[in-house]
C-alpha cells in the first residue's frame, strides 16, 4: 500500500478503476453471450408464439374438425447456390382442424450429393400461430443423391381457435411458403 502513495496512485481510486474495469469486463462478455444465444432464443419465441408467421409444432390435433373451411397455398423458393429443382405442393381446401398431408417433391439436379434445409413462414402472419405442422422435413437437413428425386411429407393442421379471433373473420387463405438453402454440412 505504501508504494501506492509513493507512486502517486490513490488507493480508492484504484479499486473504483478496477471496479468499472471488471463491471465493463462482465458487460462485454454478457453482450457477447446474448450475441450467440439471439438466434436459439427468437426462433423459440416466434414458435411458441407464432411471430413472423412462424407456424407452431404439434402432435396431434385435440381440439377437433370446425365446420369453417381454408385453403392453404403452398409455395417453394430455392436459393442459388443449392441445385435442387423443388415443386410445391398444390393447394387444399379443408375444414379448420383437419390433419393433411401435402408433399413437395425435390430432385437433385447436380452431379454430386448436396444437403439442403429449409426455413418456412406463413402468411397472413397473424395466422402463424394458428398453422401447426406435425411432420415436416423442415425440422432436418436432408441430402439428395445426383438426380435423386423424393417426395418431401408435411402433416399439419389449423387451430380451430382461429375462428375465435375475430381480426381473422375474413381470412379464407393461408400460404407456407419454403425457402431451400444449401447447408454448410457433410455432403453439400
Amino acid at each position: 500500500m505504501a508504494d501506492l502513495h509513493h507512486s502517486g496512485i490513490d488507493p480508492v481510486m484504484a479499486r473504483r478503476n478496477k471496479r468499472v474495469a471488471m463491471s465493463g469486463l462482465f458487460i462485454a462478455a454478457s453482450m457477447v453471450g446474448l450475441a450467440y444465444a439471439s438466434v436459439p432464443l427468437y426462433n423459440i419465441f416466434c414458435q411458441v408464439t407464432g411471430f413472423g408467421g412462424t407456424p407452431g409444432q404439434a402432435t396431434d390435433n385435440p381440439k377437433g374438425i370446425i365446420d369453417r373451411e381454408m385453403t392453404v397455398r403452398f409455395d417453394s423458393n430455392v436459393a442459388n447456390d443449392l441445385a435442387w429443382n423443388v415443386t410445391a405442393a398444390p393447394h387444399i381446401t379443408d375444414q379448420i382442424g383437419a390433419v393433411d398431408t401435402v408433399n413437395y417433391v425435390a430432385t437433385n439436379t447436380s452431379d454430386k450429393a448436396i444437403t439442403g434445409m429449409a426455413v418456412f413462414n406463413v402468411s397472413p402472419e397473424r395466422a402463424g400461430v394458428y398453422f401447426n405442422k406435425i411432420e415436416c422435413f423442415c425440422f432436418t437437413e436432408q441430402t439428395l443423391q445426383p438426380g435423386e428425386t423424393v417426395d418431401m411429407p408435411i402433416v399439419f393442421f389449423i387451430d380451430p381457435e382461429l375462428d375465435d379471433n375475430q381480426e381473422l373473420d375474413t381470412i379464407k387463405e393461408i400460404t407456407l411458403s419454403y425457402t431451400f438453402y444449401a447447408s454448410d454440412n457433410e455432403g453439400s
